[in-house]
């Protein structure tokens, strides 16, 4: 039996940042961490499954394209930002293979042959795999956002580890685009000495029940108004229900006072 690769859950930086000096020079400690994950592997995968805080369906939507095209889904940047392409090619085989497993779990599961790469996907990967040289698809999250439903999705999509595919969610630890800078700093604080206690110290069972009620931890609807930043995260964990978690980013300073993570579960 082949060894599970760990599952992800990343806090993705804001925007391009990596298409931009600046923003990317401010990004360098994310960055860092970003490089550090394929070394932790040790290996490369045969794929990426990346669920992304940018892409909410009714159903569960599953990437089908063979070569997906890319979707600029922000807004005030450079001119630039908006040509650029991370050209991994994508794998039809592989997404009904998720297809069939989120289905045979009975949630519901589409393939869509039109969707492209979001900045949630594209912005982290072409950091981690520059030469985008590993097939990836995206796998949507589901409208309502319910945790339960995105732990079961994780469940259902553990099975790929063991096939070589690296499994990542996309968010943020903190996402409030009207409070950054110093006031973020108390919320995003309180927020992550949540989520780090959650995620390190508690036993498996505890960890899923706190994150089913994650609404009620310190600052979380400062730290999340919309949740769809963080939900990502259910599906990593739900992928690595029994396996413990290892902190592999923390910033205290980030846009000028976000205190953020990134998680690792499951041994590298």
């Amino acid at each position: 039996m082949a060894p599970s690769l760990p599952t992800y859950f990343i806090s993705h930086g804001g925007g391009p940042w990596p298409y931009m000096d600046e923003l990317r020079q401010r990004m360098r400690v994310l960055e860092s961490s970003l490089q550090d994950m394929p070394r932790q592997l040790g290996t490369t995968p045969k794929a990426l499954l990346v669920i992304s805080g940018h892409w909410e369906e009714a159903g569960f939507s599953v990437m089908s394209s063979a070569r997906p095209p890319m979707v600029y889904d922000y807004s005030g940047f450079p001119a630039h930002t908006y040509e650029v392409v991370y050209p991994a090619p994508g794998s039809p085989e592989l997404a009904s293979r998720i297809q069939t497993l989120i289905t045979a779990a009975g949630l519901p599961a589409k393939l869509d042959s039109q969707r492209g790469f979001d900045h949630g996907t594209f912005a982290p990967l072409v950091v981690m795999y520059p030469q985008a040289n590993v097939p990836v698809v995206q796998v949507s999250m589901k409208a309502g956002l319910d945790p339960a439903e995105h732990l079961a999705l994780g469940r259902a999509l553990a099975p790929l580890r063991q096939e070589g595919v690296l499994i990542i969610g996309s968010g943020l630890s903190y996402h409030n685009l009207r409070m950054f800078g110093p006031q973020a700093k108390a919320p995003s604080q309180a927020f992550d000495s949540w989520l780090q206690d959650t995620l390190l110290a508690c036993t498996p069972a505890e960890r899923e029940a706190r994150l089913l009620d994650w609404a009620a931890a310190p600052a979380a609807r400062l730290a999340h108004p919309r949740e769809d930043h963080l939900i990502p995260l259910m599906v990593a964990v739900g992928a690595a229900s029994a396996e413990p978690a290892s902190c592999v980013y923390h910033e205290e300073d980030v846009f000028g006072g976000v205190v953020a993570s990134s998680f690792r579960f499951g041994a590298a």
